[in-house]
């Protein structure tokens, strides 16, 4: 077995998420970063997408969870995502995926609030 790591850095959504009502009806800036696990040496030997996984997939699920949604915490969103990941590709047998909120109404300057969830296939 070959284990690898997959990553989608940065994907960047404008949503409306957040515990204060104007984030509810405004809306803001959130990044997603997804970093998935798997066994790399069918996709590494046989060169085909089929054995992998497919970004564009991976970046549908995290378009559709962020911006179809309004949840009062980001690590719900986190949650979600990952998830939705291991439920619909397979071969991915771990995700960790970080959601990061720039510019937080926190009462002062933060460049962002960020949380990172884990989660692993079930065996």
């Amino acid at each position: 077995m070959s284990i690898g790591t997959v990553k989608l850095k940065n994907a960047v959504f404008y949503a409306h998420h957040g515990v204060m009502e104007e984030e509810h009806r405004i809306g803001g800036r959130f990044e997603v970063d997804v970093e998935m696990e798997l066994d790399f040496e069918r996709a590494a030997s046989g060169d085909s997408l089929s054995d992998t996984v497919d970004y564009n997939l991976v970046y549908k699920i995290i378009h559709d969870t962020v911006t179809t949604n309004r949840f009062y915490l980001i690590e719900r969103l986190a949650f979600l995502i990952a998830n939705q990941i291991l439920s619909t590709i397979p071969i991915v047998d771990s995700a960790v995926v970080t959601v990061r909120k720039p510019n937080p109404p926190v009462g002062g300057p933060c460049d962002c609030a960020e949380v990172v969830f884990r989660g692993r296939r079930a065996s």
